[in-house]
């Protein structure tokens, strides 16, 4: 079995750097699929509500035998429950059939409605009670997690942000390193539009004797980047999982650097937006 590198989080817990997500998996195929990705290795599951798949994973999760001690499970609050978090958590806790999840996140700061930092509260809240190990965020911008900062001492543990060879988020990367925020990427092969098509990638991952998918993972986790990629195909999955056998060099990583398109590489919404 494969050993997933483990980042600890400001709260002194670890989380598996490479886990596997599932958005946008069909709920009627989610257990299937997450079985697949449970039997080629990974250990950390990445969900929310409003994928609407929680019950797939949790069928998937009881049905593989796995010790809950070995498994990491994520979910995330939904858009209208940022006032209604304990009862919204215990709809995912039920729906997983979990007594806890390892982390929790805010979805979206949703700041037109600003009920984030309520949210927040409940969270920190819940996890004093148990309900949640950790607590995290996602989508949120320096503004938001500034704001976070003025209202409570808990840093998030974690930040869950679009990331992708063609908007790299240098400057977001920055901020939570030096506030002590680890970084998570979603879409991290390049969300809606496929993966890259720039040369490079091409030429790094023919060197190395792997895939475009494989290189993009293995840029990730050398940035420290925890990094969730998604498949409904068993040997997506199994190949977006061997990417230890590997290292890419500086000059790589630099080369990378570049295909960086800044906010005109976004595929996703904008935070400000949602």
């Amino acid at each position: 079995m494969t050993t997933v590198p483990a980042l600890t989080m400001n709260d002194g817990l670890t989380i598996p750097q490479l886990g596997f997500g599932v958005f946008r998996v069909d709920p009627e195929q989610t257990e299937s699929v997450v079985a697949d990705a449970l039997e080629v290795g990974y250990r950390h599951i990445d969900t929310a509500a409003l994928y609407y798949n929680e019950g797939g994973v949790g069928a998937a999760l009881k049905a593989s035998g796995i010790p809950r001690d070995e498994l990491f499970i994520t979910t995330k609050l939904g858009n209208d429950r940022h006032e209604d978090v304990a009862a919204a958590l215990q709809e995912s806790l039920d729906a997983l059939g979990l007594d806890y999840v390892d982390l929790y996140l805010i979805h979206w700061p949703v700041p037109k409605q600003d009920k984030y930092l309520t949210a927040w509260e409940s969270l920190i809240a819940a996890r004093e009670e148990g309900l949640i190990r950790s607590a995290g965020v996602s989508n949120f911008l320096p503004e938001h997690l500034d704001r976070l900062a003025e209202f409570t001492d808990l840093v998030p543990a974690v930040n869950q942000i679009e990331l992708h060879v063609e908007f790299q988020q240098r400057e977001l990367r920055a901020y939570h390193a030096a506030h002590g925020i680890l970084t998570e990427a979603w879409g991290p092969l390049g969300h809606g539009l496929g993966l890259s098509s720039d040369p490079r990638i091409a030429a790094i991952a023919q060197a190395h004797g792997v895939t475009v998918a494989q290189a993009i993972v293995r840029w990730h986790l050398q940035l420290g980047n925890i990094v969730i990629p998604k498949s409904n195909h068993r040997e997506r999955m199994a190949e977006n999982f061997d990417v230890f056998g590997f290292e890419l060099s500086a000059a790589e990583l630099a080369s990378i650097a570049e295909i960086d398109k800044g906010a005109a590489g976004r595929t996703g919404r904008d935070p400000r937006e949602v």
